[in-house]
């Protein structure tokens, strides 16, 4: 494949059948393939391989690979004097897995800042397959028994996949990722892939790594390709996030 062309992808080629990640296009940054299917095998293929899927309603599928990679690695998230105090006078609890639909949903809902959503009707059908066969993950907060941000994404092995992320109430994704960023600091998780940088996600600490660098960082984190199983069981208060 040359660097000024996409390769497009049959449904019916092998699920691991992507071009390699360095023959991304430059403009658009990362965009790598077209086409194929979002079946369960194909998906974890190329999250495994660096890439993932993201495009508009009535679009192919667009598989990405950017250049550099947005990643959270172990004491990166920057946990403010701000944020700090409005978790520790707050009543919401973090759970984990218990309305993956209602966050996807919620995900996919449109945005004052946004025309229209990337997190189309067969990318729901996708990612909520993914989260009954043991491999999508919501992390949400809930405060007075209503649902208030979250989180979702994919986990192979010990890396986390973020996908989209909302808050209904002040700081409720910025908590999401508070408790996200502690199963990192305690070696559940060593990496949680951002796909591309933000100035939000930069202010929380996210860095920037070459593409290369995420890729050799996540082949042993993917090995052997399990679904990870060690989410806590039991809601989490907000004075149990923060630091000792």
């Amino acid at each position: 494949m040359s660097n000024n062309r996409v390769i497009w992808l049959s449904p019916t080629d092998p699920q691991e059948a992507f071009p390699p990640v360095e023959a991304a296009l430059r403009e658009p940054d990362g965009l790598l393939a077209a086409g194929g299917d979002l079946s369960t095998e194909r998906l974890l293929s190329a999250y495994r391989s660096g890439i993932f899927p993201w495009s508009d309603e009535g679009q192919p599928i667009l598989w990405w690979s950017p250049d550099p990679r947005c990643v959270f690695r172990k004491g990166d998230f920057h946990l403010s004097r701000s944020l700090r105090r409005h978790v520790r006078r707050s009543t919401a609890e973090v759970r984990f897995n218990t309305s993956f639909p209602a966050v996807i949903r919620a995900c996919a809902a449109p945005r004052v800042s946004e025309k229209e959503t990337w997190i189309t009707a067969d990318m729901i059908a996708a990612y909520e397959r993914l989260h009954g066969e043991g491999w999508a993950h919501s992390i949400e907060i809930w405060r007075d028994g209503s649902l208030v941000g979250g989180l979702y994404g994919l986990a192979i092995g010990r890396a986390f996949f973020g996908e989209s992320m909302y808050s209904a109430e002040e700081n409720a994704s910025k908590i999401a990722l508070l408790a996200l960023s502690n199963m990192i600091n305690t070696d559940e998780f060593g990496i949680f892939d951002c796909q591309v940088p933000s100035s939000h996600l930069l202010s929380l600490g996210a860095k920037l790594i070459p593409r290369h660098e995420f890729i050799g960082i996540l082949k042993p984190l993917c090995d052997p390709v399990a679904p990870f199983e060690n989410w806590p069981s039991a809601p989490i208060s907000m004075q149990d996030l923060l630091p000792g």
